[in-house]
């Protein structure tokens, strides 16, 4: 049986195109349409609707038409209803549960016969997933969503009937609060050409801004968690469609198929069912006579990256899809860029410059959802089919001895291939005339295929290891992922190792297998150079994430087959409450630093007047040396513990003693957060940690830096990645796309005290003074270049000498794109209380620190350091031997404070839970005391 499906061509297109202007004939009950909604049509020039109002006009058409029904999916973080407009025949809403479950039974394909598959195709309705407004001010997304539903309600052509009798399609729109917020700040204006998406005095996610769309595989924050939950524990979707602006210039669109590299892990049916459904939209664009549409090297997406809407499905065996259009309800232009006025195989139907209408934006993002919905129904069995054949595949190569071949491993093959025949690889010409390579003996393939080069069959994680709560936390993530996990019900060995009951186990031999691999093992990027010597392409987001590895999760890779006292998790774990013990006759209680959750608790009694310790001596209650938070008993003490542990599984033991000396005592703390005008996403990040730990804090902007008087208001001040800069932002580059702000007289008052940047003439003074004054400043991420602009005698370490001028390394020597390095600690250091002596950091082209001699006899230490010449441990690390000797974080003494540099993002998109405590170390750090006197005297 071929599985692959059959590759449409421009037939297909034409034959849509008798299609493409049907008239719009109301159903037998009268259907609202949009100018009679809104007094509007969907894309008319200089007009938004809000997401209010696409509330009140999608229930008014599920009542009006018996095509629609309309669920809310859940809550968004700003307590909105999130809507999904489920769309299909009639007909199919009487047997809507069958074909959901149909969909689950194919996508998840375990204990399904081939044969049993087949039928279930035939029977089942293929599940096409479309959204809008993910990015809020991408405005494209929301009215293409508004104007599709009202269309698959009211036409009544033979394609769209088609459509609909083959298809259900989940129309959801993605992020509600954004639609809402930028909506009414474009309207706001009377005047409508002063209207403008831009400006947006915050972010347009709550926390996460442009990087709700970076949340996928973890799951932060709650509309995230509501499309997962959709996509892989309900709906099982095939083609998962997810719209985005902006077009590259001199194009309208940007539509699959994808650059290279595509990740390794997932099923070959998935780059190739993507590749055509690509070929679907561009033929049907072109046999429309729609020009400027262009694909792969268009862009710099790509397929690599686990953790977008988009990209998630790859790993979830769907066809994933992004469009990037142009569009906007006040008119814009086309732009003539002469290198894309020739047609070429990524742009074959160029478009020329002119002035360019959001109806017409409207109307490209209908034909790329017809399209998609066209091939979905002309290929609906195989579609079901193949998700099933990819989740029997997985299922099979999980139970099976199993080599994935990762570029590092096949590259180290080369060079022994090269060293055995006298050669250096550059010699060897690898591409030639038709693409014949020259083959080499396969004894070297047994280089690719050693027993301990298998993947795993199975991860354990045991219920002993010293933070089981954070460890439940990233099996939670699996869980609402789709992922199948299991939980031991007693004691078991593997490999001749017990592990005891309550640990998890989490086996390969499911259909969401890539996902399983991608989350417990190492990314290994290959490396991508635009040329050889040359300058590398940059990846569409991250390199490497091993979500394992950044939360700090222990785990065994068992690469044999598992079985025991296991039962199957149904839904999502709840850590059993924890318990205080040893209460009577206590003169207080111990709990483990080395559990994050623990600082709940601290920052709870700490509200409450309690007295809280940190304790020197780290082997003190400590079974594993990493160190306790000592609490003193009063009379309310018990009662605050108890809740805590109830909630959070904490637990705490009761001692009769106390240590006699190193008391290190926690006082509430100050803490003001950097932020800007239009939001910072990774202060909107270390917001929402704040609040999920219950740290209090106050939100400060450069103006009131730079008022000065900062040690009146606050202790510590946290500078994130982006608040403080060496240099101005790069042209076109991200900093500069989101950080751009208005005039004053352009935004309402009660936003103007928000604008401005930390400036080296206004502000570096001020939180110098800050810290002479006795204040702590923690800076991390790309912010730790604060250190040299307060004369700290800190320097780059990340620099050559060329014609004796030091200068920065250039890329072609050195490029370490997101990725996950593995740090030495000095866990001795109070900023570092609780962590290992090892620890896997998140790093982004990230600052690297070199000392100066001078640096410890003028209070400067360091906290954490490059000890290895091959730190990575997941992604792409060009030139990594570089950083060895490079310092990562220091503690550095500045008049009566201290001044705390971390460069890399310890924070980043709220993942690496591995590293958080160098944040929450640094803030208790900034008021703790030990035996009567700041703690960092004491600590010398």
């Amino acid at each position: 049986m071929l599985h692959r499906l059959r590759r449409p061509g421009v037939l297909l297109a034409v034959v849509a195109l008798c299609a493409v202007a049907p008239a719009l004939v109301a159903q037998s009950k009268k259907i609202t349409t949009p100018m009679e909604q809104f007094g509007h049509n969907i894309g008319d020039d200089y007009w938004l609707a809000n997401y209010t109002q696409l509330t009140e006009y999608w229930k008014k058409l599920a009542g009006e038409s018996d095509r629609m029904r309309l669920v809310s999916i859940g809550k968004t973080a700003e307590g909105r209803d999130q809507w999904m407009a489920i769309v299909t025949a009639p007909e199919n809403f009487k047997k809507l549960d069958r074909y959901r479950e149909i969909a689950r039974r194919l996508a998840q394909a375990e204990g399904v016969t081939d044969e049993e598959a087949h039928a279930l195709a035939k029977e089942g309705k293929a599940v096409i997933w479309i959204d809008g407004g993910l990015h809020a001010t991408e405005v494209l997304g929301a009215a293409q969503l508004m104007e599709s539903v009202y269309q698959f309600n009211t036409r009544t052509d033979e394609e769209t009937m088609r459509l609909l009798r083959d298809i259900v399609i989940l129309f959801v729109h993605v992020n509600p609060d954004g639609m809402e917020l930028v909506s009414n700040w474009y309207m706001r204006q009377s005047d409508p050409m002063k209207r403008s998406t831009g400006g947006v005095p915050r972010l347009w996610q709550k926390y996460a801004g442009h990087d709700n769309n970076r949340d996928f595989y973890m799951m932060n924050q709650p509309e995230s968690t509501n499309v997962n939950r959709v996509l892989y524990r309900e709906w099982f979707p095939e083609i998962v469609y997810n719209h985005h602006q902006a077009g590259p210039t001199g194009t309208v669109m940007f539509s699959p198929p994808f650059r290279d590299p595509f990740n390794y892990v997932y099923d070959p049916l998935v780059i190739n069912e993507l590749d055509q459904v690509g070929a679907a939209m561009h033929s049907r664009f072109d046999a429309e006579g729609k020009p400027g549409v262009t694909t792969r090297s268009g862009a710099n997406y790509s397929t690599w990256w686990n953790g977008g809407l988009r990209t998630m499905p790859y790993f979830h065996n769907m066809v994933g899809l992004l469009t990037e259009t142009i569009g906007n309800p006040t008119p814009e232009q086309i732009g003539f860029v002469p290198d894309r006025m020739v047609a070429k195989g990524d742009l074959p139907f160029p478009i020329m410059p002119q002035t360019w209408h959001f109806r017409q934006s409207v109307d490209y993002s209908i034909t790329a959802n017809r399209a998609v919905l066209d091939f979905a129904s002309r290929y609906r069995e195989e579609l079901l089919y193949n998700i099933y054949v990819m989740g029997r595949n997985n299922i099979q190569k999980g139970s099976t001895d199993t080599w994935t071949m990762y570029p590092t491993r096949v590259a180290k093959v080369k060079e022994e291939i090269a060293k055995a025949e006298g050669r250096s690889e550059a010699q060897d010409a690898r591409a030639v005339v038709g693409g014949f390579l020259r083959t080499v003996n396969p004894k070297y393939l047994d280089l690719l295929k050693k027993p301990e080069y298998r993947d795993a069959r199975a991860y354990v994680i045991p219920s002993d290891q010293a933070d089981f709560l954070t460890a439940t936390k990233f099996v939670n993530i699996l869980i609402k992922a789709g992922v199948t996990v299991h939980r031991a019900t007693a004691p078991f060995t593997v490999a001749g190792k017990q592990y005891p009951a309550g640990s998890f186990v989490v086996k390969s031999a499911q259909a969401f297998r890539p996902h399983v691999l991608d989350m417990f093992e190492p990314q290994d990027h290959p490396n991508d150079f635009q040329y050889p010597g040359g300058p590398p392409i940059p990846p569409y987001d991250n390199a490497g994430y091993t979500l394992a590895f950044q939360m700090g999760v222990a785990f065994d890779r068992v690469l044999d087959g598992v079985d025991g006292p296991f039962e199957k998790l149904p839904d999502l774990v709840k850590p059993a409450a924890g318990a205080v013990t040893n209460t009577a006759g206590a003169t207080g209680f111990v709990v483990s630093q080395h559990v994050n959750d623990a600082v709940i608790a601290v920052n709870r009694l700490l509200k409450a007047g309690e007295d809280v310790y940190w304790v020197r001596d780290r082997t003190w209650h400590s079974a594993d040396g990493s160190g306790v938070i000592f609490i003193a008993a009063k009379p309310t003490t018990t009662a605050i513990l108890q809740k805590a542990a109830a909630d959070t599984g904490l637990s705490f033991t009761g001692v009769t003693d106390r240590p006699a000396s190193g008391l290190i005592k926690l006082r509430p703390t100050r803490i003001g957060l950097w932020d800007q005008y239009g939001g910072s996403m990774p202060s909107g990040w270390v917001r929402w940690l704040m609040e999920q730990y219950e740290f209090p804090y106050e939100l400060v902007f450069p103006q009131a830096l730079d008022a000065g008087n900062l040690h009146a208001k606050y202790d510590v001040i946290l500078l994130p990645d982006g608040a403080v800069r060496d240099a101005p932002p790069a042209a076109g580059g991200a900093e500069e796309l989101f950080g751009q702000q208005p005039r004053a007289e352009d935004i309402p008052a009660e936003f103007r005290d928000r604008l401005g940047r930390i400036t080296t003439e206004r502000t570096i003074p001020q939180l110098k003074r800050f810290a002479e004054d006795g204040g702590t400043i923690v800076a991390f991420g790309g912010s730790a270049v604060l250190g040299r602009l307060l004369g700290l005698p800190v320097a780059n370490h990340l620099v050559e000498m060329v014609d004796g001028t030091e200068r920065r390394l250039p890329t072609t020597k050195f490029y370490i794109p997101g990725s996950i390095l593995r740090i030495a600690v000095d866990n001795t250091n109070p900023l570092a209380y609780g962590m290992d002596k090892h620890v896997d950091f998140f790093f982004n082209n990230s600052p690297v620190l070199r000392l100066d001699p001078s640096a410890s006899i003028k209070g400067v230490k360091p906290v954490a350091w490059f000890d290895s010449k091959e730190p990575l441990r997941s992604g792409w690390a060009w030139g990594q031997s570089y950083l060895q000797g490079g310092t990562a974080s220091v503690e550095a003494s500045l008049g009566k404070g201290t001044v705390v540099l971390i460069g890399p993002e310890i924070t980043f998109r709220g993942q690496p839970h591995g590293t958080f405590k160098l944040l929450f170390n640094g803030i208790y750090y900034a008021t703790a005391q030990a035996s009567g006197e700041g703690v960092r005297q004491t600590a010398q």
